[in-house]
């Protein structure tokens, strides 16, 4: 402990300089330049994605710029990946509307609660990585992500349905409540106008994307419909346009709420730091291995967490790292965390100069744009090969699946419940740990006897167990052990070889003790090979260790083998553990 604390201690201060790592190789010309396009390329598509991903977040347009300017600039500047592309995401975005919806907030202390939770999410991932506990994003399992996700895309897509055909309808209580409302109201209420808008918006989002991929469709798109609902009074004829966007960089605002509602924000906020971390790191590491560039979860913590707790006082929302973006910005040339730092800046031009320009954005654009970018998230293939892995992961995604969509849209449910279903298989798994008798197979090696169709002894076992050692199958093993002695009347030495032991607590230890009692009245030598250092240390702490005797524990099979032979000669019978005899076949 006071080693992990020292060494915590001294990369406190290295949190804060990881450009340093990169900042030099700015002084290349070539380098320079293709940051500085590549960031430009990606504010053209964060700056129309941030406005929706507001939108979906339950925020005036605007605040999604106002999240994508220092935010990118900040987890450019202290996270470890130099391609990673910050700020607004549509799971995270969903989620922060999520979380704020039980509350019953206006417009205004929405936009105060969602910076709070920003800052919440933010304080969370900074201490974990300053203490360098970014392993515990592990808990969510690559299963529950899968799961996850994918309902998330299709919650995500179809709570847009409303605004390409221009209904609003009230929520209910679960998504499948709300679509059947929506599905009622579309024959009687839907704009036609918003609808042509909409479509027309998907219409070119997709062929854009199709046709002409290396284009920036999202900005295309945005400018056309934009110019089409101005030059047709759009507007006029009863269509949603994003309207006035206030001039103006962002102040230092620092959030008014009402402290009861800080509980209520706790698990919300939890949530979104492990997940958006999960989501960024995941993200960084797919560049990564093209770039073979070095990554840190714990500085990525760090830089996610800072990031975070800059758009939660400078009047945004919570943060996540973008797939999309983050491919735009890799295929754009981007060498350097520099390329984000100009993405910032342009989204800050953006907010100074161009506001004007996007008021006659329509809604239903950047719905199609939010259907579009989300579609993506919806992966059949990873469910397949989860199955060929392990059944158990399939279940998990597909069990998360089912409850995020249930619970929609409070989506941390099925994330809640994929976690304790994930905790619950790997405890069924360890539960019961392969043992089993071995001997020499025909390669040389020890397998399975019975497994392999192998000869065994009556006077000498040799047991494998392959599993750590605690409470939950201590138990398990010493059943193992009497039911496989108890099938020997003749046994004189019993060997459990016991490599695969990683960790033992005082349940396991105290079974060890037990057998080796068992053994020693039932007048059977028992002998242990193989432990691992840290195992042989607990038993040496715990002085079961000289109990059981140091000539019974050995470091290598042979040298017991050689041992027991010594002692009883002709007695026992080994051949099964020198030679392959295959168990003879009946006729």
């Amino acid at each position: 402990m006071k080693k992990f604390f020292r060494e915590t201690l001294c990369e406190a201060g290295h949190r804060f300089i990881p450009f340093l790592d990169w900042i030099g190789e700015l002084k290349k010309p070539a380098v320079l330049k293709a940051d500085i396009l590549a960031g430009i390329t990606v504010a053209l598509v964060l700056i129309p994605q941030a406005m929706a991903y507001a939108q979906l977040a339950g925020l005036p347009p605007h605040y999604g710029l106002y999240a994508s300017f220092l935010v990118p600039i900040v987890a450019a500047i202290f996270g470890s990946s130099r391609q990673l592309q910050n700020g607004p995401v549509a799971i995270i975005s969903l989620m922060t509307a999520a979380a704020l919806a039980p509350l019953g907030l206006n417009v205004e202390q929405t936009v105060m609660y969602a910076a709070l939770l920003a800052l919440m999410a933010g304080g969370i991932q900074l201490t974990l990585g300053f203490l360098r506990l970014g392993v515990m994003v592990d808990f969510l399992s690559h299963p529950v992500v899968i799961g996850f996700t994918n309902a998330a895309a299709l919650v995500i897509a179809s709570m847009q349905v409303g605004k390409l055909f221009g209904i609003v309808v009230t929520p209910g209580n679960h998504l499948h409540e709300t679509l059947w409302k929506l599905a009622i109201a579309i024959p009687k209420n839907t704009h036609m106008a918003t609808l042509f808008m909409g479509s027309g918006a998907l219409v070119l989002l997709i062929l854009l994307k199709r046709f002409f991929p290396k284009l920036p469709g999202i900005l295309i798109t945005v400018v056309i419909t934009t110019v089409v609902a101005w030059f047709t009074g759009y507007e006029k004829s009863g269509g949603a346009v994003v309207g006035h966007i206030p001039a103006g960089l962002p102040s230092f605002v620092w959030p008014e709420y009402n402290s009861e509602h800080v509980k209520d924000l706790m698990l919300p906020a939890g949530m979104i730091a492990f997940l958006s971390f999960v989501e960024a790191f995941s993200i960084a590491k797919a560049v990564a291995s093209k770039t073979r560039q070095r990554l840190s979860a714990d500085q990525e913590m760090v830089g996610k967490g800072l990031a975070n707790l800059v758009a939660g006082v400078f009047q945004g929302y919570s943060v996540s790292g973008s797939f999309s973006r983050t491919a735009v910005a890799f295929d754009a040339g981007a060498k350097t965390g520099f390329a984000a730092v100009v993405s910032g800046i342009v989204v800050g031009i953006t907010l100074l100069f161009l506001t004007p320009l996007m008021y006659h954005l329509p809604i239903a654009t950047l719905a199609a744009i939010i259907i579009i970018a989300v579609v993506g998230l919806f992966q059949i293939a990873p469910l397949v090969h989860s199955w060929k892995v392990n059944p158990h992961d399939t279940v998990v995604a597909l069990v998360v699946f089912n409850s995020t969509i249930y619970f929609a849209p409070h989506l941390e449910k099925g994330i809640y419940i994929g976690i304790a279903l994930s905790l619950a298989f790997y405890i069924y798994r360890t539960m019961r740990p392969h043992f089993a008798e071995v001997a020499m197979h025909e390669d040389g090696t020890y397998r399975d006897a019975n497994l392999f169709g192998m000869q065994t002894s009556e006077s000498l076992a040799l047991f494998r167990y392959d599993g750590d050692l605690y409470f939950v199958n201590a138990g398990y093993l010493e059943k193992r052990l009497v039911n496989a002695v108890a099938d020997k009347p003749q046994l004189l030495v019993a060997m459990l070889d016991i490599e695969a032991v990683e960790q033992i607590d005082t349940t396991g230890e105290e079974m060890l003790a037990h057998m080796s009692e068992w053994f020693k009245e039932a007048g059977i030598e028992f002998y242990i090979t193989r432990p691992k250092f840290k195992v042989v240390d607990v038993l040496k702490r715990t002085g079961l260790y000289e109990k059981i005797g140091q000539e019974h524990i050995y470091s290598r099979r042979q040298d017991a083998l050689e041992a027991i032979q010594q002692k009883y000669g002709d007695r026992i019978d080994i051949k099964h553990l020198q030679h392959y005899i295959p168990v003879e076949k009946t006729v």
